[in-house]
């Protein structure tokens, strides 16, 4: 008697938190692409030319679809946008989200960054990005933000285990900033990604 192996559930749905994104950027008024980001040295108008070269990262890094939009460093280059840059933002993020529906996307070895990750690590990577860079816009453009729970916690998590392994309060992406440990998730997680959940665009 064979028996068949079961197929892997996928890890996170990342459709709740890239349609959260996609609401906040449709929100963007042209006045405000020059504005200051959380971001340091990245206007919003980078912080969507990021969102979406990201968004293009992480959906061929589902597929497994190895090549210059995973091996790319994001510090390569400023981001920036183009003509049509909505309807190519929201586009991806579809993409991106059914990529990693697939049970296949969260198995294996694949890429983002120019960086080997095992799937699950690089889907949760994505739901970290997805949610930290919409909390970046989000105080970028005087938007209420109210991110996935799922796709919160999985960030929390990715962030948090990051410190715990340094040995010099940094986290992922930077300086851990420290929040009270009462303080509601989303600023704590901001907190971790080196970022100062108080920030606010400057009037």
């Amino acid at each position: 008697m064979t028996h068949d192996t079961p197929t892997p559930t996928p890890t996170l749905d990342l459709g709740p938190q890239t349609r959260i994104l996609a609401r906040l950027a449709e929100g963007v008024s042209d006045a405000r692409l020059a504005d200051p980001t959380p971001c340091p040295d990245l206007a919003v108008r980078n912080l969507l030319g990021h969102l979406t070269g990201l968004a293009i990262a992480f959906r061929d890094a589902a597929r497994k679809d190895l090549g210059v939009t995973t091996d790319t460093s994001p510090e390569a280059t400023v981001p920036d946008i183009g003509p049509g840059w909505r309807e190519q933002l929201l586009k991806v993020l579809g993409e991106l989200a059914e990529a990693w529906r697939a049970p296949e996307a969260w198995t294996g070895v694949t890429r983002a960054g120019g960086v080997d990750l095992p799937g699950a690590v690089a889907g949760a990577v994505a739901a970290d990005e997805l949610v930290i860079h919409g909390w970046d816009l989000a105080r970028a453009t005087g938007q209420d933000y109210h991110p996935d729970p799922a796709a919160l916690q999985t960030s929390y998590g990715l962030l948090s285990a990051a410190a715990e392994e340094s040995d010099r309060g940094a986290g992922m992406f930077g300086p851990v900033v420290p929040v009270p440990a009462d303080a509601p998730l989303l600023d704590r997680a901001v907190g971790l990604s080196g970022r100062d959940p108080g920030w606010t665009r400057p009037v």
